[in-house]
């Protein structure tokens, strides 16, 4: 992305987001294991859904989201601009509230809604239904 554009976001911001998980699921990567998932009930794909979700989840610092992606998470734009504009001015140093991983930041009772929807769900409808 070209220095000074996009939107920053944090691991929360992120995270929160379905039609991210529904992507990140279903990237070229990460497909198979998606569809082992929903037609073999296969433990290691599960597995593995849960390693992706822990490892994105993790990340400590903020996100630059593209104009492409930014309506795939429910944040104030303006406010997302703004952070961005901020971080870049900054060389990348500043960091937005409710910066850090979402397994700290997050309310446990939302961060087990988003990592069963993640691990669970994410990605069902893009998977082909066996005849």
């Amino acid at each position: 992305m070209e220095k000074g554009y996009g939107y920053l976001l944090t691991t929360a911001d992120i995270v929160r987001s379905k039609k991210y998980w529904d992507a990140k699921m279903t990237e070229g990567e990460t497909m198979s294991y998606t569809i082992n998932h929903f037609t073999k009930g296969d433990k290691m794909a599960t597995q593995i859904r849960k390693m992706i979700f822990e490892k994105f989840s993790m990340v400590d610092s903020p996100w630059i989201v593209s104009d492409s992606y930014i309506d795939w998470f429910d944040v104030d734009k303006n406010q997302a601009k703004e952070n961005a504009r901020t971080w870049w001015s900054t060389e990348g140093t500043f960091t937005p509230e409710m910066n850090g991983n979402a397994i700290q930041v997050l309310p446990d009772t939302e961060l087990l809604e988003i990592r069963k929807y993640a691990i669970m769900e994410a990605g069902s409808k893009f998977v082909p239904t066996q005849h």
